[in-house]
């Protein structure tokens, strides 16, 4: 099984998104970083993904959003990351 693609959309200043990011990077995931501090179409595309997001950072694993840094830390503390990471 191949492990899925994991997106996330970023801001340049975002304390969250640098804490999302060294968790994923913790864990040697390989993921796609979105810089949508200057909108563009990037935001546009995380705007379409995740309707009603107004946040950073906006995780996708696979094809499910996780939402968040907080939500991203907290399937780590359940356990449930790292089977969700492996696909």
């Amino acid at each position: 099984m191949t492990a899925p693609k994991v997106d996330i959309y970023t801001k340049f200043t975002c304390g969250y998104c640098h804490r999302a990011k060294q968790l994923l990077a913790s864990k040697g995931v390989d993921f796609t970083e979105f810089d949508i501090s200057m909108g563009g179409p990037d935001k546009a595309a995380m705007l379409k993904r995740a309707p009603g997001a107004r946040t950073v950072p906006q995780i996708f694993i696979g094809d499910r959003h996780v939402g968040g840094s907080d939500e991203l830390a907290a399937l780590e503390r359940a356990g449930e990351l790292d089977a969700l990471l492996a696909g």
